[in-house]
């Protein structure tokens, strides 16, 4: 089984313990370097001011004198002479090869490192009064040992800094964690159904927005879960109707209180609540469709007159029955589209209009086109719709909620589907209130018949 994940806080200690690590480790490097080359600048400074200081005494000087000054001065240091002759006294003067030696009996400045008894050893050679050269020599082993406490020093100060770095890393896991930790128990109790949760808002500001975001989706979790709970009582209550009715005749029927007079009466009874209740399911189930990641469409070039003219054709007889007068204004317009879905979307805003449009009124069906694209517009002779209506009126079963007692209403889905219809062929619609009165939906979609 594979071990439980690394939180944030564990992360953040390790990531800064990492990385204060490598930092010591990158500085004490280089500070090592710094310090070494410092430190042998520094020797070879004070060797070569030292070598062209003792030049000038008297050249009866003898070497002994010479190593005693040196080594008060400079510590670990010898001394040498080579004189104009080439003849050599002192240690630090045999350290030179010939070539050098050379150069040494002629008074000529050397400033070298060579390889000696005890190792690589700084050479610094100046001319003497009265002739040759004075030699200074220190073992860079020497120089070294010198410079160890420096190194000591910056090696603890480095370590303090690493300690520092990982207690600041603690706390700022610690900071850092303690809202997230937070922010994480209460997505979980959302998760588990809880609505209203407190969210804590402290913190850095990406974790305050972090918060601010569980806030917005928990008050829209609950808004939406309160609308599904309205809608599945709307469709318990547009079910239980033609189902009393139903269960109701059909009681009467195996009882035999239905007479043979009555019988066409009744059959016409039970067929407009089957058809009610077909047109419900068939609502529900073209809703889900249009929800689902399958919902095909299939774009072809449609003639917009063309298809208006059938959907007020097909609409017509209804419309007479209902005293109601189709009006069909529309321009010679092609678009691409799905023509199924868009007479899908027309017919339900028909149907729609009728519903709500009193004998003797009008409904309005036009089409054109102009430079934002091609638009739809179904006009009813209705009461029309307010501004919070209008809003609100493609959100299912809202309208039909608010207005199931004063005006005829349907299943309160129509709507909704029509906007999801509009919007997956690449479109919208929007409704509104004409000038003149009635309620107005006009659907945009794209100017296009490529």
């Amino acid at each position: 089984m594979a071990g439980r994940p690394l939180g944030l806080r564990g992360r953040v200690t390790v990531v800064t313990i990492t990385v204060a690590t490598l930092a010591v480790i990158v500085t004490g490097v280089v500070s090592l370097q710094l310090v070494h080359q410092s430190s042998l600048d520094e020797a070879r400074a004070q060797l070569a001011a030292q070598a062209t200081l003792l030049a000038k005494l008297p050249a009866t000087t003898s070497v002994t004198d010479l190593n005693e000054r040196v080594t008060v001065a400079l510590g670990d240091t010898e001394a040498g002479t080579v004189s104009a002759a080439g003849q050599v006294s002192g240690a630090a003067a045999e350290l030179l090869p010939a070539r050098l030696l050379r150069e040494a009996a002629r008074g000529i400045k050397v400033s070298t490192t060579v390889r000696g008894p005890r190792g690589l050893t700084l050479v610094e050679v100046r001319k003497k009064r009265g002739g040759g050269s004075l030699v200074l020599a220190i073992p860079r082993d020497s120089v070294d040992a010198q410079a160890q406490g420096s190194l000591l020093r910056i090696g603890l100060a480095l370590l303090i800094g690493l300690v520092v770095a990982i207690l600041a890393g603690a706390l700022l896991s610690r900071w850092l964690a303690r809202p997230l930790i937070g922010i994480a128990r209460t997505a979980a109790r959302i998760a588990r159904g809880e609505r209203g949760v407190p969210v804590e808002t402290t913190g850095p500001a990406e974790v305050v927005a972090v918060a601010d975001a569980l806030a917005s989706l928990d008050g829209a979790l609950a808004s939406s879960e309160a609308r599904q709970r309205e809608f599945l009582l709307s469709i318990s209550h547009e079910l239980r109707t033609p189902l009393t009715a139903l269960r109701g005749y059909a009681e009467a029927i195996s009882d035999g209180m239905v007479g043979p007079a009555d019988l066409a009466r009744v059959g016409e009874v039970l067929m407009a609540e089957t058809t009610r209740l077909d047109h419900f399911v068939a609502d529900l189930l073209e809703l889900a469709r249009l929800e689902a990641d399958d919902f095909t469409i299939t774009p072809v070039v449609v003639d917009l007159g063309e298809l208006l003219r059938a959907t007020r054709d097909a609409w017509l007889g209804r419309a007479t029955g209902l005293g109601v007068q189709l009006v069909l204004e529309t321009q010679d317009v092609r678009l691409r589209s799905d023509p199924r879905r868009l007479r899908q979307i027309v017919d339900g805003l028909v149907e729609n209009a009728l519903r709500v449009s009193p004998e003797g009124s009008s409904i309005r069906i036009a089409g054109w086109s102009d430079a934002s694209g091609v638009a739809i517009e179904v006009k009813d002779g209705g009461p029309g719709l307010t501004a919070e209506d209008a809003a609100q009126a493609f959100e299912r079963g809202v309208l039909r909620e608010r207005y199931r007692d004063s005006r005829p209403v349907g299943t309160g889905l129509g709507l909704s589907i029509a906007a999801r219809l509009a919007a997956r062929l690449g479109g919208s619609i929007r409704a509104g209130t004409a000038v003149s009165g009635g309620a107005v939906f006009t659907v945009r979609l794209p100017n296009s018949a490529n």
